[in-house]
């Protein structure tokens, strides 16, 4: 009987000591920020994208009857960059107040040459006018927008404490070199936005790799000799 009873008291203290581990273990404190189960390192060092208006001013020379072939070699210049960045129409504006309207307008048109030259469609260009009742000539302006990469802040990792381990935490740093690298890799930051439409499959070349997967054949593309990846045995 006795034996009993010391049974039923050791349960009891057994089950209030389990239930005080269990209370102190919902109310202790812990290191695990809300931030960390609900984003990535990626969306804590995330890369801002702003648009911003590229502009090209060409001066109308008074004495002029045409273009220079350097200001010929800023406008190619400057249309190469739209079609490799640009977004929306790019704009010519001819210059209301001119002192050679003449050249003013075979310059747009020649500017409007030199971009379809350049393989931008005739849909892509606006037309547009400016510096009506201006006191002095205005130049030739072309602008379109586009889209440019804000890095994150990298902390220094002078300012980092590699050795606090009081959790399994990812660092403030974890990612932000990756990001800041992407932003200055990536050659449109609009792409970031989601902007450009995916081109469509190829449905033919996806029937050829599926037959060849049936058969039992590679699907890998066939490479010529000077496309091997072998070391030359002029080196061995």
């Amino acid at each position: 009987m006795t034996r009993h009873i010391r049974s039923i008291k050791a349960l009891i203290a057994l089950g209030a000591g389990a239930a005080a581990v269990s209370a102190c273990a919902s109310v202790a404190p812990t290191a695990v920020p809300a931030a960390y189960l609900e984003t990535s390192p990626l969306d804590l060092n995330a890369i801002d994208v702003e648009k911003r208006t590229e502009f090209l001013e060409v001066a109308i020379d008074a004495y002029a009857s045409e273009l220079s072939s350097s200001d010929r070699a800023r406008i190619q210049a400057f249309v190469s960059g739209y079609t490799k960045r640009g977004h929306g129409p790019l704009v010519l504006s001819l210059p209301q107040t001119s002192s050679n309207p003449q050249l003013a307008v075979s310059a747009v048109a020649e500017a409007r040459a030199i971009a379809w030259d350049m393989g931008v469609e005739y849909d892509e260009l606006s037309g547009a006018a400016h510096g009506m009742g201006s006191p002095v000539s205005e130049p030739m302006i072309l602008a379109y927008q586009s889209y440019e990469a804000i890095a994150p802040h990298c902390p220094p990792k002078s300012t980092v404490d590699f050795s606090n381990i009081d959790s399994n935490n990812q660092l403030p740093t974890l990612g932000c070199s990756v990001r800041t690298n992407l932003a200055a890799m990536i050659v449109d930051p609009g792409d970031l936005l989601g902007n450009r439409p995916l081109d469509g499959s190829d449905m033919a070349r996806r029937e050829v790799i599926l037959e060849k997967f049936r058969a039992g054949e590679t699907t890998a593309s066939e490479r010529a000799a000077q496309e091997s990846g072998s070391v030359s045995s002029a080196v061995q």
